[in-house]
């Protein structure tokens, strides 16, 4: 009798035991599936904030280079860069009285008279409907600015592109540092020439450029502002406007 009452006591424990370790491993199971959703949640959330984030960065028009847009140069029907010889002389830097209304030798100017006061603060991009007047942007010019100017042709993904090109451009400060506005013609100051939309104009420390274009071709720039640097001006260690 006393041997199967201990044998009995030896089964309860054992079944105990083993309920034990069973519940254990149902808490081991639980625990791994919260950790593991923890997780997923952990890496859902990480990665809601890091993608848009990576995904944004890498498509930073600022973080491009110049040539990614618009089309080649080949493709942009643009004219050779004229030049202007013997523009940095006192007559064509003098400051004239605001409000004054001035006739530039060049369709865009590239150069001459200009108000006491550069746009300040520039921003990169301007439209018809809040574009500096011209006698400003032609000091911000000769202070090594690079202006490109678009007439109203140009709309819809081609301005697009040039706000890209204006966010890239002034993101390079080997050539531009900042120095780079981007800006609705006004044809008060003249017609572009027949097919040719787009104009380009740098005032450089001996001789001032401009170039015309039918097409917004960010290759082109690049080579422009390259050749043309903000350091080649008249005031080249003036501020950043």
């Amino acid at each position: 009798m006393a041997s199967k009452t201990k044998q009995s006591e030896r089964d309860r424990r054992a079944k105990v035991e083993a309920m034990r370790k069973a519940e254990m491993a149902r808490q081991r199971r639980r625990s791994v599936i919260f950790l593991s959703i923890a997780i997923v949640v952990g890496v859902g959330l990480v990665a809601a904030v890091v993608v848009p984030s990576y995904l944004s960065s890498r498509n930073d028009p600022a973080k491009k280079s110049l040539s990614s847009f618009g089309v080649s140069a080949a493709d942009a029907s643009c004219s050779p860069v004229h030049t202007t010889p013997g523009t940095n002389t006192q007559a064509l830097r003098t400051h004239v009285q605001d409000g004054t209304v001035e006739k530039y030798a060049t369709v865009p100017p590239s150069f001459g008279p200009h108000w006491s006061q550069p746009i300040y603060p520039a921003r990169e991009f301007y439209t018809a409907r809040d574009r500096p007047e011209m006698e400003q942007l032609v000091h911000n010019l000769e202070h090594g600015y690079t202006i490109i100017w678009y007439d109203k042709t140009v709309t819809g993904s081609q301005v697009t592109t040039l706000k890209d090109i204006a966010a890239s451009a002034r993101s390079d400060k080997a050539t531009t540092p900042g120095k780079f506005i981007v800006s609705a013609w006004d044809p008060a100051y003249g017609a572009f020439p027949s097919g040719k939309h787009i104009g380009i104009s740098h005032w450089g420390a001996s001789s001032s450029h401009t170039q015309l274009c039918g097409k917004v071709s960010g290759e082109t720039v690049k080579k422009f502002v390259e050749k043309y640097p903000a350091s080649d001006s008249p005031e080249p260690t003036a501020a950043q406007c």
